[in-house]
C-alpha cells in the first residue's frame, strides 16, 4: 500500500471520473485517503487530512457554499470533491484557498472513488483495467503502425511512443519529453522513469527486423503503483506491435518494388506514350502534365535504399510542393511537381529545401545529392531525372560542395558530359582507355576516381576504400600505360571525360 493518495496521480487516471481543479488544486497534494458519502452529514466527523468525496451538487446560495467549505475543514478534510462544483461562486473559491483546502469537481464521483482505490489498495484492478483497455484496441482495425499507437493511446488514456536510443519513431497522444526519453534505461526488459518532466513505463520491441525499439507509455503525474500497471499493460501490446512493425515492412519493401519498376518503365519509355503505364502512374498520384524539377540521391558507399526512401519521404512531407520519391538502382529518384511555372524565387527555394532533405540524409547515410532542371511535361520529367542523375555522379566526387551538386550550375561541364553520351564520343573513349581495359576494371575504376577527385591520392583511397599507396601505383602503371601525362590539363580532361563515357 502506498503512503498517500497523491493529486497528479488522480488526475493521471484514465477512468478519474472527470476530474477537475476548481480551487487549492495543487497536484502535489496528498491525503491519506478519501472517503466517499452521499452529502456532508454522511462523512465521519474525524476527517484526518482525507478527501472527502460528495455525490450530491453544492447548496446554490453564496452563504451556504462557504459554510459547507468551512465544515469539511473543520473536520479535518484537506480536499472536497462533488459533482458540479464549477456552481462554486469566487469568494467560497477564496476561502477554500484560505482554509488550505482543495476544491475539486468530478462528473461520476464513484468512478472518481474506485481510481482511488485502484491507486491505494487495488493494483491488480488497475492493472487488470489498462490490460483490458490495451486487449480491446488491439482489436480495432489499424491501417498501420501509427494508427494502431493512436488506438492505443486513446484506449489507455496516455501518450504511447516507439522509440530507440536515437530518439522517438513515432508517438500518438502526446509528445515524449526528452529529458524522459534520456532518462529510459534501453537495457532491461521493463524500465520505469519518474522525473519531474513526466514518467514512463517502457518495455523492449521484441522485433525480428529492426533492433533496440522499446514500446513506451507515459505522462504527466504517473506514479510508481500507475508506471508498474502500464508496465504490463505495454507488455500485453507489445507483441501487437511488433506484428505491426513487420507487416508495414512487408507492405513497405511491395510498395517500393512497384514505385521502383514503374519509375524505370517509364524512363524506359523516353519519348514514347503508354496509356496503361500513364494511367498507374495516375492511381499512385504521378502527374506527368506541369513543371517537373528532378532529384536524385545515390549512396557514395552501400546504403539501404528502403531506409534511404523512408528518409527522404519522411522530410518531403513538410514541403508545401507535390513531391514524388522511389527507389532506383543504388539510391532514391524523385522530383517536384508545380501544376504552373513556378516563379524563379519558388524554384531557388525548392532546390534550398532539397539542400535540406540532403543534409538531413547526410546525417545517417554516406550519399550525394543531385538537382535537375526545371522542365515541363513527361519528357520534361525524364530530362530532369536524367540531368539530376548526372548531377548526382558529379556530386559524389565534389566534397568542396558537401556532395551536393545542381545541374544549372554546373555551365560548360554539363555540356561535356552529354557530349560524352555521343555515338562518336564512346567509341574514341573506349580506344583511348583499351590499355587499361584489357588488364581488368581495376585500373579504370581508380583513374575514374582518381580524377573525379582532381588528382587527390588520399580523397580518392578513401572514396575507394584503398591505400594510399595502392592508388598512388595504380595511376602511375595507368600513366605508363596509356603512354600520356595527365599533368597536361587538355590531357586530363579528355582522360576524365572518356573514364566517365566508359562508366556510363
Amino acid at each position: 500500500m502506498s503512503d498517500g493518495l497523491d493529486l497528479a496521480a488522480l488526475f493521471a487516471h484514465p477512468a478519474n471520473g472527470g476530474l477537475r481543479g476548481i480551487a487549492g488544486a495543487h497536484p502535489s497534494v496528498v491525503w491519506r485517503e478519501l472517503v466517499v458519502a452521499a452529502d456532508e452529514s454522511g462523512l465521519p466527523a474525524d476527517g484526518d487530512g482525507r478527501l472527502a468525496v460528495l455525490t450530491v451538487p453544492p447548496p446554490a446560495t453564496p452563504w451556504q457554499q462557504d459554510a459547507l467549505v468551512r465544515r469539511v475543514r473543520d473536520r479535518g478534510y484537506r480536499g472536497l470533491v462533488l459533482p458540479e462544483a464549477e456552481g462554486f461562486g469566487a469568494g467560497t473559491r477564496s476561502l477554500a484557498e484560505r482554509l488550505g483546502l482543495a476544491l475539486l469537481s468530478a462528473t461520476d464521483p464513484m468512478a472518481l472513488a474506485r481510481a482511488g482505490w485502484e491507486l491505494r489498495e487495488g493494483r491488480d484492478a488497475l492493472t487488470l483495467g489498462y490490460v483490458r483497455r490495451v486487449a480491446q484496441s488491439i482489436e480495432y482495425h489499424a491501417d498501420n503502425l501509427a494508427d494502431l499507437l493512436r488506438h492505443l493511446s486513446a484506449s489507455v488514456g496516455h501518450g504511447v511512443a516507439l522509440i530507440d536510443s536515437e530518439g522517438v519513431l513515432l508517438e500518438a497522444g502526446e509528445s515524449l519529453p526528452p529529458a524522459v526519453h534520456a532518462a529510459i534505461d534501453f537495457g532491461p526488459w521493463i524500465s520505469t522513469v519518474e522525473l519531474p518532466e513526466g514518467s514512463a513505463a517502457s518495455v523492449r520491441v521484441d522485433s525480428p527486423s529492426r533492433a533496440g525499439l522499446r514500446l513506451a507509455v507515459f505522462g504527466q503525474g504517473l506514479g510508481a503503483v500507475q508506471l508498474s500497471a502500464l508496465a504490463v499493460a505495454a507488455e500485453v501490446a507489445m507483441p501487437a506491435v511488433a506484428a505491426r512493425i513487420l507487416i508495414d515492412e512487408v507492405a513497405d519493401v511491395n510498395d517500393a518494388a512497384v514505385a521502383s519498376g514503374l519509375l524505370r518503365d517509364f524512363l524506359e519509355l523516353r519519348d514514347s506514350r503508354d496509356s496503361e503505364l500513364e494511367q498507374r502512374m495516375l492511381e499512385r498520384g504521378w502527374r506527368t502534365t506541369g513543371y517537373h524539377l528532378g532529384f536524385r540521391l545515390v549512396g557514395r558507399s552501400r546504403v539501404d535504399t528502403l531506409q534511404l526512401l523512408r528518409l527522404v519521404t519522411r522530410e518531403l512531407t513538410v514541403l508545401p510542393v507535390d513531391s514524388h520519391a522511389a527507389t532506383s538502382g543504388r539510391g532514391v529518384t524523385g522530383w517536384l511537381s508545380f501544376a504552373a511555372p513556378p516563379p524563379p524565387s519558388r524554384v531557388e527555394e525548392s532546390v534550398r529545401a532539397l539542400l535540406a532533405v540532403h543534409t538531413a540524409a547526410r546525417r545517417v547515410f554516406n550519399v550525394a545529392t543531385g538537382v535537375g532542371t526545371l522542365e515541363s511535361g513527361a519528357a520534361g520529367l525524364v530530362a530532369t531525372i536524367d540531368g539530376a542523375s548526372d548531377a548526382a555522379r558529379i556530386a559524389a566526387g565534389r566534397s568542396a560542395t558537401g556532395f551536393f551538386v545542381r545541374i544549372d550550375a554546373l555551365g560548360l561541364e554539363q555540356l561535356l558530359l552529354s557530349w560524352t553520351e555521343s555515338d562518336t564520343f564512346v567509341p574514341a573513349a573506349e580506344s583511348l582507355l583499351a590499355p587499361l581495359i584489357a588488364r581488368g576494371p581495376e585500373l579504370v575504376e581508380t583513374l575514374a576516381a582518381y580524377l573525379d577527385h582532381e588528382s587527390g591520392i588520399a580523397a580518392t583511397a578513401e572514396a575507394l576504400g584503398l591505400h594510399r599507396n595502392t592508388v598512388s601505383t595504380r595511376v602511375a602503371r595507368a600513366q605508363e600505360l596509356l603512354g600520356l601525362d595527365l599533368a597536361d590539363p587538355e590531357t586530363r580532361l579528355a582522360v576524365h571525360l572518356a573514364c566517365r563515357a566508359l562508366r556510363r
